[in-house]
């Protein structure tokens, strides 16, 4: 969960775009850590990413994800940001997108996720 802050927003008074992914990216890579329960996954990718809606100061932003699949070495997540209502708790869609994260040596190369992690995936 993040709060926007003034310090977040571009020249339109909006949550900055490049703010956004960056939450999203350390959100969705601090999952895919614990999901491959290993520190070492970095983001390889991002695919194209929907803004739906504007964020503006003071609004709260809540993300999600879900793991769609996994690979030997790679974790793909749909992530999506949505904004919260502080008095219904009414979430709106601002943006979504999907990541794919690889595991890595101390070299950067790829390596394999562990077996037992990609067998509890291995449906999606």
């Amino acid at each position: 969960m993040k709060l926007c802050m003034t310090k977040d927003i571009g020249v339109h008074g909006n949550l900055f775009g490049g703010i956004m992914l960056s939450w999203l990216d350390e959100t969705a890579a601090t999952w895919a850590c614990s999901v491959c329960q290993n520190p070492n996954m970095v983001t390889v990718k991002i695919d194209e990413t929907n803004f739906e809606r504007p964020v503006k100061v003071g609004n709260q932003v809540i993300i999600y994800g879900e793991v769609q699949k996994m690979g030997t070495s790679s974790l793909t997540m749909y992530v999506e940001g949505r904004t919260s209502n502080y008095y219904t708790g009414e979430e709106q869609l601002v943006c979504s997108t999907i990541f794919i994260f690889v595991r890595i040596d101390e070299s950067g190369g790829a390596i394999p996720i562990d077996e037992a992690v990609r067998r509890k995936y291995q449906n999606k």
